[in-house]
């Protein structure tokens, strides 16, 4: 006969703390998702760029590359007060 004393043999006094620590990390290691719907995937294929913006784009590109693209600093300072005095 064996006899084991009042506590069982496969006690553990710390069990409950180690799953409580892995419950824990198991919801600190879930990281905010988004989806996006397959309606907005066929809407972002078929956009396309506005052709007139991109040779704009382009002709304000090349000047840059040739040195050519003057800056008027006087429209952007007003552009600026405007913008910041909510005109």
């Amino acid at each position: 006969m064996k006899i084991h004393g009042p506590n069982p043999t496969n006690f553990n006094p710390y069990k409950q703390v180690f799953k409580d620590k892995q419950a824990a990390e198991s919801a600190a290691s879930k990281k905010d998702s988004i989806e996006i719907s397959n309606e907005a995937k066929k809407l972002q294929k078929q956009e396309q760029p506005n052709e007139a913006r991109a040779a704009y784009v382009n002709e304000i590109k090349q000047k840059i590359e040739n040195n050519q693209y003057e800056i008027n600093y006087d429209k952007v300072a007003r552009k600026m007060h405007d913008f910041w005095t909510g005109k």
